[in-house]
């Protein structure tokens, strides 16, 4: 699994997991059930991540809909 976004903001992770579904590339949000034992504050950032083999294509996809700034180094 390749991270692509890391984000405290719930809107973009909206945003960009419906890019992804619409998409059809499969995709993990990690990190969101966090905000419950953090108290909702915040703090904790969501991780996006997608297989290996999707990498590209969520990038690609990512770039083009305006949000190359949100990606991770991709390493």
């Amino acid at each position: 699994m390749r991270e692509l976004v890391r984000t405290n903001d719930m809107v973009l992770v909206s945003a960009i997991t419906a890019l992804l579904d619409s998409a059809n590339i499969h995709h993990l949000v990690l990190d969101q059930n966090m905000s419950v034992i953090e108290g909702s504050l915040g703090i904790l950032p969501r991780r996006i991540l997608v297989h290996e083999d999707d990498n590209r294509a969520a990038r690609e996809l990512l770039v083009d809909a305006g949000f190359a700034h949100e990606l991770r180094a991709d390493e």
